[in-house]
């Protein structure tokens, strides 16, 4: 769905003005919004309404936007933008653990919102990007249309933004990629003001892959970026 469907939106923020403005500003785009103030509610109006994209404060009464996402991530891949006043990088990290896709620092801009919003709902399944749905990394198989993934026999559990980040990293294999690139490709905008969004990533991919079974697929260029290696 595409935001020119009258997209759902669920805002999920304890700030009531905030929320008020953002929803006024997201309807005024033509989104369809639903506004919770606390994390419980939050979680039922996600389960009445589906919506299409989550903006999830990280401090939230009742149940904490944590819990909310982690709740969301048992039964749906809905993209989900934490929103946070802490600037703090392992605020951010604790976000990304718990199943958001992206996170936005307040106070933000709210054409930044949109373009992040508009980016989330513009990303589509990776097994619809050309006729090639088994790519391979050295002893890796991955197969983007039942989404799963297998070093030799071991079966790898992914979440949906690692396994699209694998699958961009495997397209461009041997080829380096910058953090913008990559943001570009896998996030599906430039991303404004800085981030280490991508490092996080690339942090979580090793820890389930490289690290756990002693390989070496995912490559640092310091300073440059990064690539996975199809040879060993």
């Amino acid at each position: 769905m595409s935001d020119e469907n009258k997209a759902k939106i669920l805002i999920v923020e304890d700030e009531t003005k905030l929320a008020r403005f953002v929803e006024l500003e997201l309807k005024h785009e033509g989104y369809t919004v639903f506004v919770a103030n606390d994390g419980r509610t939050g979680l039922e109006l996600f389960e009445a309404s589906q919506p299409d994209v989550v903006l999830l404060d990280l401090m939230l009464p009742e149940l904490s936007g944590i819990e909310v996402c982690r709740r969301i991530r048992k039964t749906s891949d809905v993209p989900v933008i934490m929103l946070t006043a802490k600037g703090e990088v392992m605020d951010k990290v604790i976000g990304l653990d718990s199943g958001a896709d992206d996170y936005m620092t307040k106070p933000f801009a709210i054409e930044e919102l949109l373009a992040r919003i508009r980016a989330a709902l513009r990303r589509t399944p990776s097994a619809d990007e050309g006729d090639e749905t088994i790519l391979k990394l050295q002893n890796l198989t991955v197969d983007t249309a039942r989404h799963t993934v297998k070093l030799g026999d071991n079966n790898i559990e992914l979440t949906k933004r690692e396994f699209e980040l694998l699958v961009c990293l495997i397209k461009n294999k041997n080829i380096v990629l910058t953090r913008d690139q990559i943001l570009n490709k896998v996030w599906g905008y430039d991303y404004i003001g800085e981030t280490n969004v991508v490092d996080v990533y690339i942090r979580y991919l090793r820890t389930k892959i490289d690290d756990k079974y002693g390989v070496k697929l995912i490559h640092t260029i310091r300073g440059v970026g990064y690539y996975a290696k199809d040879e060993d």
